[in-house]
C-alpha cells in the first residue's frame, strides 16, 4: 500500500480537479464515487459515511486504486 496522508474532501477533489472552484470539485468526485459502486462499496467498509469532511489515509488509497492518482 502507498502511503497516502489523510485528505480534507474539498482538498482531494482540488487535486482531481484543479480547473473547478472547491465545492464544484467536491460535487464532481462525489459524483464520481457515487458512480464507481466497487469504490463506494469499500469506502462505506472503511467507514465512509458520505458526511465526513476528511478522507483517512486508507481511503485515499482506495479512492487513488479506482480514480487514478491525482
Amino acid at each position: 500500500m502507498s502511503n497516502y496522508k489523510e485528505r480534507g474532501r474539498m482538498e482531494l477533489a482540488m487535486l482531481y480537479f484543479p480547473q473547478l472552484s472547491g465545492k464544484k470539485a467536491w460535487l464532481k468526485l462525489k459524483s464520481w464515487i457515487e458512480y464507481c459502486q466497487p469504490l463506494a462499496k469499500e469506502l462505506a467498509q472503511l467507514g465512509y459515511t458520505g458526511r465526513q469532511r476528511t478522507f483517512t489515509p486508507r481511503q485515499v488509497n482506495r479512492i487513488v486504486h479506482y480514480l487514478g492518482e491525482y
